[in-house]
């Protein structure tokens, strides 16, 4: 542990574009996504989803596996060995004719994934605490946000100007980048003195000794939910936006344009997240969140669609706050953890991973002639985490 933190930007970008993967291999395939459907012979539309909640879903098994075994053998070889897991199964999605076998290797390339994604958390709880890790987290995210920004775009281009499958080609290569700049330039961060020896045990006495942990467990619920509500939009957005309002080529822009108020948000949280406290800034981004997402379902009852500016206004409240939420819900998950911060961070995102792919496996169903199921769910998710929030120990005072 540092005794003076120092962000060091070498360190941000690479755990920034680690992270990067996982969303650069969600959201470049979502402008594809019906086109994928229609090549392998989908016939029901909201299948589609599939291609993004079972990456998901590996992503939340991948945790399980790498976050216990990296604190055993180091950070370092578990994401090259991650990384890996990854390439095999973008070549079986290049390969297949199948899109069983397409949702196989998105399955794959999620628990591949699992292991920057979890791992370089991880690194980072080894590096920082307390506040200044939530500061590092949010510039990382801030980072991070760029892909959402990018991502849509890039995978249209390359599908119109080549196929689909030339999205996980270029995603793939992409990765191998981030994967050479991270092996020459950053150091292993889990000393040999700190490792634990590897038991099928460990898993085990981890999970006890997480939940002995409030403030672990409550934080992690609540990122659970909120990454549910976030993980439906990314399922169902492609759909409200080319099939509901009709606006096929200009998907990847609007994307972009929410990312932007995401980045926005993650780039103040940096700044103040010190001064003000992560616990008092989650606090008034979940009510914010909560509030917009009620205002919606009141206003919208029983209606069709508002104009796109009215909803794109509502998407900007929600996601604003999600961008002040992202980061601080993680490192308050993490903060009484470190002492077991990589199968901490794999339970972590474990939990809240499996619990966002049920929330939007159960809200993308309803999703069908309007986008006011979405809004009832983000206000379900956001009540029930203020109540998780507000049972959890008081607001410590600022000094």
């Amino acid at each position: 542990m540092q005794n003076q933190p120092v962000l060091k930007l070498e360190f941000v970008a690479i755990m920034a574009l680690l992270m990067s993967l996982v969303a650069l291999s969600i959201d470049g395939i979502l402008p594809a996504l019906a086109v994928i459907g229609n090549d392998l012979g989908v016939t029901d539309t909201k299948d589609h989803q599939l291609l993004i909640t079972m990456i998901f879903l590996g992503l939340g098994f991948g945790q399980l596996i790498f976050g216990p075994l990296s604190d055993s053998y180091g950070r370092k070889p578990m994401i090259y060995v991650g990384f890996l897991v990854f390439a095999v199964a973008s070549i079986i999605c290049v390969n297949t004719n199948s899109y069983e076998v397409l949702i196989a290797g998105r399955i794959l390339q999620g628990i591949g994934l699992a292991s920057p994604r979890t791992l370089s958390i991880a690194m980072i709880r080894d590096s920082y605490e307390g506040d200044y890790m939530a500061k590092v987290m949010s510039f990382i995210v801030m980072i991070f946000i760029l892909i959402p920004i990018i991502a849509p775009t890039l995978g249209q281009f390359l599908m119109l100007a080549y196929n689909w499958q030339a999205i996980f080609n270029v995603q793939l290569g992409l990765g191998i980048l981030v994967i050479f700049w991270f092996w020459k330039r950053q150091p292993e961060t889990l000393a040999l003195s700190n490792r634990i020896p590897f038991r099928t045990a460990t898993l085990i006495s981890g999970f006890k000794e997480f939940f002995k942990h409030k403030q672990a467990v409550a934080f992690t619920l609540i990122a659970g939910f909120i990454t549910g509500s976030f993980m439906v939009y990314l399922s169902t957005s492609q759909y409200i936006f080319e099939v509901q309002y009709d606006l096929g080529d200009d998907f990847p822009l609007i994307f972009a344009s929410l990312a932007v108020g995401v980045g926005f948000a993650t780039y103040l949280n940096g700044v103040y997240v010190v001064r003000i406290g992560m616990k008092r800034i989650a606090l008034v981004s979940l009510a914010a969140y909560m509030l917009s997402s009620l205002l919606y379902v009141v206003l919208f009852f029983n209606q069709v669609n508002p104009p796109l500016w009215v909803l794109l206004t509502f998407f900007a409240l929600q996601f604003t706050a999600v961008g002040f939420l992202f980061g601080n819900l993680r490192a308050l998950a993490m903060q009484p953890i470190g002492h077991i911060a990589g199968v901490g961070a794999a339970i972590n995102g474990f939990i809240s991973t499996v619990m966002g792919v049920l929330i939007a496996h159960i809200i993308g169903a309803y999703v069908s002639t309007t986008v006011w199921p979405l809004f009832l769910g983000f206000t379900g998710c956001g009540f029930v985490s203020m109540v998780i929030f507000l049972l959890n120990k008081p607001l410590e005072r600022t000094i």
